[in-house]
């Protein structure tokens, strides 16, 4: 796997989403759990992440990511958006999307957030406890 950019979309009902972006791009969910689905879409490139949200109300962008091969290349990342000038949040073993993950968090000047992250391991929880 190459690096791919991530889109995550908090959905307000995420069994029509599921089959939406099914039909979409294609393609059955890499992973879905209670409340959560990922698309790993070959073409275009793309991890397609639905978080459900609250009933009713109107999708929204959650974050946006690059997903990378290794932890080397997170902390690659790291680095280079540190000597950029770019304030960073680095998380390392944390549990989110139902994944074990190294991460390193920016925030764009609109105040959008972006992570470069590694998935180590599947897990069973959406968030840390």
């Amino acid at each position: 796997m190459t690096s791919r950019a991530q889109l995550a979309l908090r959905v307000p009902d995420l069994a029509a989403s599921v089959a939406f972006y099914t039909k979409l791009f294609g393609t059955e969910p890499a992973k879905l759990r209670d409340g959560y689905a990922n698309f790993a879409i070959a073409e275009p490139p793309l991890k397609l992440v639905l978080i459900e949200g609250t009933a009713g109300e109107a999708t929204r962008m959650d974050h946006l990511g690059v997903e990378v091969e290794t932890t080397e290349a997170v902390h690659a990342a790291t680095a280079r958006l540190g000597e950029a000038g770019l304030s960073t949040e680095v998380e390392d073993d944390t549990t989110c999307c139902y994944a074990l993950q190294d991460k390193v968090w920016v925030s764009g000047p609109g105040r959008e957030r972006w992570e470069v992250y590694v998935v180590k391991a599947d897990a069973d929880s959406l968030a840390e406890q």
